[in-house]
């Protein structure tokens, strides 16, 4: 029996140029329902290019790409029924107050004046802004601005939300409320197409992640998967005596020995059967450790590795 989901979103060798620019260079994407999928790039990479084609905002040159079913260029208007969307900045009507972006949001959706009414009150409670509804969002902090920016994407009651780096300028704790949001969202069955300059929120919350480089996916799979294809791992040991140092190192086939701060590094993948390997291997040589630590690639080393040294990934 086939339990694989169906695509929320999906693209086919999508292409975009602007002159003699090719921004995007044939891309392939897939998103399953009810999944984040986030798509990490340096500065320049197509990102915003990518979300607004999706999003019905710009037309590709080429290729195909459907959202919830519908064609991006032939159904757009199905689309955007469907589709919530919020960027870095908070799109917020500074001279109304909170209540009344939400219900601006509703009349735009065609709620009318009841659904509009509960569906705001709903996500001022959601979002803990039933205290600051009444005011204008310039007297609320960036945090609250964000919250109040997700609440008025999601008055339509989207299937699938395009998040273009969502938390930037947060502080860390607004931007963990931020991703308890979008994790009660995914749970609820709404798709999240995720970009981010912050790889550490890419590993806390995509199911999938695409690193797009000079408009094309350079890489595609889960946070684990990608950090196993990048080298680099290691066992970092401090030893009790100095005069084993030398031998550990040769036994352990170190990559790095620093007899004066009685350390050893050894290469691993980071799994359980390694480390055991190197603790039986020093056992028997009768080699006291005092400290052990293990380092494994994460998503900065990927990034580092796939996009040529550009960390940015605005």
């Amino acid at each position: 029996m086939n339990t694989q989901k169906p695509l929320a979103i999906s693209a086919r060798n999508l292409t975009k140029s602007y002159g003699d620019n090719d921004v995007l260079k044939g891309i392939d994407i897939a998103v399953p329902e009810g999944s984040v999928f986030s798509l990490l790039g340096p500065n320049g990479a197509g990102k915003t290019t990518t979300v607004n084609i999706l999003t019905t905002l710009i037309p590709s040159n080429g290729g195909d790409a459907f959202v919830g079913g519908n064609h991006v260029k032939n159904d757009a208007d199905e689309v955007r029924k469907i589709i919530g969307v919020t960027g870095q900045f908070a799109a917020v009507d500074g001279l109304l107050t909170g209540r009344e972006n939400l219900h601006l949001m509703g009349n735009l959706h065609h709620l009318g004046k009841k659904e509009t009414r509960r569906r705001s009150e709903e996500l001022l409670e959601r979002f803990d802004l039933v205290d600051a509804a009444g005011r204008a969002p310039a007297t609320y902090s960036g945090g609250m601005k964000r919250r109040l920016d997700l609440a008025m994407c999601l008055m339509g009651d989207p299937r699938i939300i395009f998040l273009d780096e969502p938390t930037t300028g947060l502080d860390p704790r607004s931007r963990r409320t931020v991703w308890e949001i979008v994790r009660e969202l995914v749970k609820g069955g709404t798709t999240v197409f995720l970009t981010t300059q912050y790889l550490e929120e890419a590993d806390e919350l995509a199911d999938r992640i695409a690193v797009l480089n000079d408009g094309k996916i350079v890489a595609e799979g889960t946070p684990a998967e990608l950090k196993r294809t990048i080298s680099g791992g290691h066992i970092s040991l401090r030893l009790h005596r100095a005069d084993q140092v030398e031998s550990a190192a040769q036994i352990l086939s170190a990559s790095g020995f620093d007899a004066d701060q009685l350390t050893v590094q050894v290469p691993s993948d980071g799994s359980v059967s390694s480390l055991r390997n190197v603790l039986d291997t020093l056992d028997r040589e009768g080699v006291e450790v005092d400290e052990m630590s293990i380092h494994t690639p994460d998503l900065d080393d990927v990034f580092l590795a796939l996009t040529g040294g550009d960390k940015t990934a605005a």
